[in-house]
């Protein structure tokens, strides 16, 4: 693994300064680290009909699947905030949506990675598994 904690959440700081977010100025960037070192960004994608915004974990997972990875993932950092202060106040942690899609994307390496929120002033280090208990998969459509 050529990717540590610090350059995750860096590369998922570096993301967030890539976010379109003209409507609430909250930036959002995720870093997904795999088992052979890759690391896939994502950063949230506004729209004027704001259900129809992106997450920046649900943009990386989309990029990695697009690109047809596969691999184990093992780390995800995410951090948010307004423009300017990304990473001030409190951890942002991933919506449910989110934390579906990731579960999936982790399934399919048979992974359960950690996932790191990012604060001004702490990093909540959690288990996917523990973000997203009891979680909904493709065993339930069989």
């Amino acid at each position: 693994m050529s990717w540590t904690r610090d350059s995750l959440i860096a590369a998922a700081r570096d993301a967030a300064d890539k976010a379109y977010a003209p409507y609430s100025g909250f930036h959002v960037g995720a870093a997904l680290g795999f088992a052979d070192g890759s690391v896939i960004t994502g950063a949230n994608v506004e729209n004027a009909s704001y259900g129809l915004t992106l997450c920046a974990e649900t943009v990386a997972v989309g990029k990695a699947l697009s690109e047809q990875w596969r691999g184990k993932l093992e780390g995800v950092a995410v951090i948010g905030g307004k423009a300017g202060a990304v990473g001030a106040g409190n951890p942002v942690t991933p919506c449910g949506r989110c934390r579906q899609m990731l579960g999936e994307m982790a399934a399919l390496g048979d992974s359960d990675p950690t996932v790191w929120c990012i604060g001004e002033s702490e990093v909540l280090e959690l288990a996917l598994s523990a973000l997203l208990p009891h979680s909904f998969g493709p065993e339930a459509l069989a």
